[in-house]
């Protein structure tokens, strides 16, 4: 969901660094010496899973998997999405630097939302913890490409077609992420229940 640089206004540029900001701010805070390990191999494993995308106009469809970041890293999420887009964009030119902003808040801000909206059912175990995964991962795309659509839009009138394509583009994507939130964090609910802490904050 990476936006292209030259094409958001300045007011949408600045709403999205702040954000990124605030966010990237809070979630330092709450990153630990045991909990630094598990940000940086969820951030490796975004920038992996966000290299392989389809073009869509200005913007880009691929898989983020920021609803396993938002159950797993909660806030952290930020700082870990934000280090990953920066590495591609120095590295590969996706999105870029003036975007990096806007991008990191498309992406990392639902992730967070999802963490606290779910964490409920994901804390019951069993199959409530089934849905609040599946829910996490698909709900925090859904709300990635709304908001990604919000900032073109706002932009200008002209990207609104490019805006509803990206969020039909991502309807499959949300039910491909849902599964892959349930199956890995089921996986690690089991083998490595001390890295899902953050649901318990």
């Amino acid at each position: 969901m990476h936006i292209s640089e030259g094409v958001l206004s300045l007011p949408v540029l600045a709403t999205g660094a702040a954000v990124t900001v605030a966010g990237t701010m809070i979630g330092l805070k709450k990153i630990d010496s045991e909990k630094l390990v598990t940000v940086a191999l969820l951030s490796s494993v975004f920038f992996v899973a966000s290299l392989i995308h389809i073009p869509l106009g200005p913007g880009s469809a691929h898989l983020i998997l920021s609803g396993l970041m938002g159950l797993v890293l909660g806030w952290a999420a930020f700082p870990a999405i934000l280090t990953g887009l920066l590495l591609q964009a120095i590295l590969f030119q996706y999105g870029g630097l003036t975007v990096i902003g806007v991008n990191t808040a498309t992406m990392a801000l639902p992730a967070v939302l999802c963490h606290y909206l779910f964490r409920s059912l994901l804390n019951k175990g069993g199959k409530s913890m089934t849905v609040g995964a599946f829910l996490c991962g698909a709900v925090s795309i859904g709300l990635s490409a709304m908001l990604t659509a919000f900032a073109l839009s706002f932009t200008d009138d002209s990207f609104i077609g490019a805006a509803q394509l990206i969020v039909y583009a991502h309807l499959p994507i949300m039910i491909i992420e849902g599964f892959i939130c349930v199956f890995t964090y089921s996986f690690l609910y089991k083998v490595r229940p001390e890295m899902l802490m953050a649901t318990q904050e």
